[in-house]
């Protein structure tokens, strides 16, 4: 192969690998964008300016579609993770390093998270607000309190494990081939 070759099929790879990344970040920013929207603007607001029952129904809307994008984005980020490390190791490059592995755990947790929320908490308040139950009044009202803190918690669990991949993302150290 020509070196002139060579440097084609490298630049190549290059643009791949920053492709990736650019997805990857994409995906996590807004992930993680949507979430604070959500939880910090939209939540708040809905709850404070729309009436009972209609706010939880609207919410209950917004967050069964957001737990879909939330999934999605899971996926298209474990999904770079995995092309990339991928293409490194095909490409002959170092070794994944210790911030490599933190950043994967960091967004393997944050989809772990997403994915509890949307199997699980969401479909859960939902019932119980079909069912008629009104936050902290009665059985069903407590049960209702107790999962909404739930959501609050994962949901902050997942945030901060985003926030971390996407540091980790941005400082993402270059690997370079290895020599001899």
């Amino acid at each position: 192969m020509s070196r002139l070759g060579e440097v084609t099929a490298g630049t190549r790879a290059a643009r791949i690998e920053t492709g990736l990344k650019i997805i990857q970040l994409l995906a996590l920013a807004l992930w993680s964008g949507a979430l604070f929207t959500l939880g910090a603007i939209v939540a708040p607001i809905v709850f404070r300016v729309v009436p009972a029952p209609t706010n939880a129904d609207a919410m209950t809307l917004v967050f069964r579609r957001f737990d879909g994008l939330a999934v999605g984005c899971a996926c298209v980020a474990l999904l770079a993770e995995g092309v990339l490390a991928a293409l490194s190791s095909s490409r002959g490059m170092t070794k994944l390093v210790r911030v490599d592995f933190i950043r994967i755990a960091c967004v393997v947790c944050a989809a772990v998270l997403a994915v509890a929320i949307g199997a699980w908490v969401s479909p859960g308040i939902k019932a119980l607000h079909e069912a008629g139950a009104l936050r902290g009044v009665g059985d069903g009202g407590h049960a209702l309190a107790r999962l909404h803190h739930v959501a609050e918690f994962l949901a902050k669990g997942e945030s901060a494990f985003l926030v971390a991949a996407f540091i980790l993302s941005v400082t993402r150290p270059s690997r370079s081939p290895k020599l001899g």
